[in-house]
């Protein structure tokens, strides 16, 4: 496989985050360009598998925009208001357009981490 794909854990709940909204956006210098807004499913991830296939990959900065406040009300977790941890966005780059990048989210009401996973 190749191509972006994401998907979302909920540390707190031990369990897939499902129903998170997540932006997708290309950033070209200072400009940042949408490309698509998707949400997790069940299993919290994309249903179709790929935020982008291969064919739509460039090399470049990319950043996703993961709306942790919305699924974090749903679930009922504990929140300031505005919420710790809103909106969470993460900047990687994708250098080799014939590999398969993974950027998943570990969060919680006040913490998050990811990695580049396979």
């Amino acid at each position: 496989m190749t191509g972006l794909t994401t998907h979302v854990l909920d540390t707190a709940l031990g369990q897939p985050a499902s129903e998170m909204k997540i932006d997708l956006y290309r950033i070209n210098g200072a400009e940042r360009i949408f490309l698509k807004t998707v949400y997790t499913n069940d299993d919290g991830r994309i249903d179709g598998g790929a935020m982008l296939t291969s064919e739509e990959v460039e090399p470049g900065q990319y950043e996703l925009v993961f709306h942790a406040g919305d699924y974090l009300r749903r679930t009922g977790a504990t929140l300031t208001e505005p919420a710790f941890l809103e909106d969470i966005p993460l900047r990687f780059a994708i250098a080799d357009v014939t590999a398969h990048y993974h950027v998943p989210l570990l969060v919680s009401a006040h913490a998050y981490s990811t990695y580049r996973g396979s």
